[in-house]
């Protein structure tokens, strides 16, 4: 067994099957599959259905604490990840909103450490700079398999939360799936926030020749170059298998 894959707070799945002792079997939206267990999911598809619709605000910040009061005096009830969705009650105290949580459960966040959720349909230029800045937002985080959070993120994981937060699905591994919207490109129609992939690796262009990626070798998400008179460039990953891009 193995930790293939991470969803994120309050992202829905698909329930296919109850197992036993309340784990279910789930499908996400990018159709990877695993378990979940029953305490964290929210079992009633009408009342998640209604969740999904009204959660319009996301964690913007690496990771925060969710207080009970509106206070750094008061204690933690959860801890959220960037890319986290969540949703406002409207209650104001001072630069503290309230949130509540899909369980019901309210708490306190630092108004700025939160933004709105984007949905589809951004214009591209705006789109590829999105995807790229929110890639830099990980730099530095630490290399963990199957890991799509500041705590920890893979190569896949970094590109494709770079693009679920911005509102876009893509398949979460290291090839292209047209069925995504994902279509191969040549070399020189790349542009940042396109994709590159090797065998078994993935990592999203930023422009001027430089790459960001997660990879094992440098213990975590770094940024690397294609061109040879770079300092940081990488002779092994020069040979890109293919290009991919959503535009």
């Amino acid at each position: 067994m193995e930790a293939a894959d991470e969803t994120l707070f309050g992202r829905l799945v698909t329930i296919l099957r109850e197992e036993k002792d309340n784990w279910y079997y789930v499908e996400t939206d990018y159709r990877y599959t695993g378990y979940i267990h029953g305490d964290y999911l929210l079992i009633d598809r009408e009342k998640a259905d209604e969740w999904d619709r009204d959660a319009n605000h996301i964690v913007k910040w690496g990771i925060i604490d969710v207080m009970k009061e509106p206070k750094y005096q008061s204690y933690s009830i959860k801890l959220l990840t960037r890319g986290a969705i969540i949703q406002l009650t409207g209650n104001i105290n001072k630069n503290w909103v309230e949130i509540i949580m899909p369980t019901g459960e309210r708490g306190w966040v630092k108004k700025e450490l939160i933004g709105n959720r984007i949905r589809p349909g951004k214009v591209e230029k705006e789109l590829r700079q999105k995807v790229v800045d929110t890639a830099l937002a990980y730099l530095g985080t630490q290399y963990r398999w199957g890991g799509k959070t500041p705590l920890g993120i893979d190569c896949s994981g970094l590109t494709s939360i770079s693009y679920l937060i911005n509102g876009v699905v893509i398949y979460r591994d290291s090839q292209i799936k047209e069925e995504f919207g994902m279509r191969r490109i040549s070399k020189e129609e790349m542009k940042p926030g396109d994709l590159l992939y090797w065998p078994g690796h993935v990592a999203i262009y930023i422009g001027n020749d430089k790459y960001i990626h997660s990879t094992g070798a440098s213990g975590g998400v770094v940024i690397n170059s294609l061109n040879p008179d770079h300092a940081d460039y990488r002779g092994y990953l020069v040979k890109i298998k293919e290009i991919g891009t959503v535009f």
